[in-house]
């Protein structure tokens, strides 16, 4: 499989703070690949750097076989990025607005034309696309940009928590949306702290902590490496031993028992 995101010694610092201490990483053709950690671990300000708002101190981004410092425009070319907190123009309405979209990224008209109509239909948006979009929910935002990422339809899609503020409806569409991309040879990079929704979705997931990358691996790898081989661990129970957590969890189980 081809390597479509390739992260190298990637660090990042906010005056004496290190969000990011030498990540590297790599991402192939058609995986879901699963970035968790907990608050604060750089999980966001990794995925800001994928997505060029952010410029890393050190280190390389490759994206589809480009460079990112070098080429800029043409990573984000094939790049789909879909913030934790989507912020849209809200004086255009959601028609307006995926037209704008699709005119930046030179996306062909018989493309727009044929997959736009098809994913507002899927959300539940197509009512909502002549209005505008301060008057649209939190979830109706997050659907309208979640259009715009799969009408363009990229080689790459950076997703930092997918599933806020989303109906159980259109969070399970997103779902198998991924799949289907994924066995369409879209990668997907997937930050979320639903550690059900990684362990469904994810072919293999890296978990960070204080900014370093802590483990790698598939759901199998991961539980060796936790020493919790039995098949029915979950995630949940894997990333609280990774992560140092295990004695929350003992406190809660304590809690339960009580």
């Amino acid at each position: 499989m081809q390597t479509i995101l390739e992260i190298n010694n990637l660090r990042k610092t906010f005056a004496d703070f290190t969000a990011v201490n030498g990540i590297s990483l790599e991402a192939k053709t058609g995986e879901i690949f699963g970035f968790l950690g907990p608050n604060g671990a750089g999980k966001t300000t990794t995925i800001k750097i994928l997505a060029g708002l952010l410029q890393p101190d050190s280190g390389t981004v490759t994206i589809n076989g480009n460079s990112l410092a070098e080429h800029p425009l043409v990573c984000k070319q094939d790049t789909g990025y879909v913030p934790d907190r989507p912020w849209l123009f809200e004086k255009l309405t959601g028609g307006e607005y995926l037209k704008f979209v699709a005119s930046l990224y030179k996306l062909p008209e018989e493309r727009f034309n044929a997959a736009t109509p098809k994913y507002l239909e899927m959300f539940d948006l197509s009512p909502w696309q002549d209005h505008l979009i301060e008057s649209y929910s939190h979830g109706m935002r997050q659907k309208l940009i979640m259009t715009s990422v799969f009408m363009l339809d990229q080689p790459l899609l950076i997703i930092d928590e997918p599933m806020v503020g989303l109906d159980p409806k259109s969070a399970r569409i997103v779902k198998e949306l991924f799949k289907q991309k994924a066995e369409e040879g879209r990668t997907i990079f997937l930050s979320t702290h639903s550690l059900e929704i990684a362990e469904e979705l994810c072919h293999r997931i890296a978990i960070i902590t204080n900014g370093t990358l802590h483990i790698i691996g598939t759901m199998e790898e991961l539980r060796k490496k936790a020493g919790k081989e039995e098949q029915d661990i979950d995630l949940e129970e894997i990333f609280l031993q990774l992560t140092g957590a295990w004695e929350m969890q003992q406190v809660i189980a304590a809690l339960k028992e009580k």
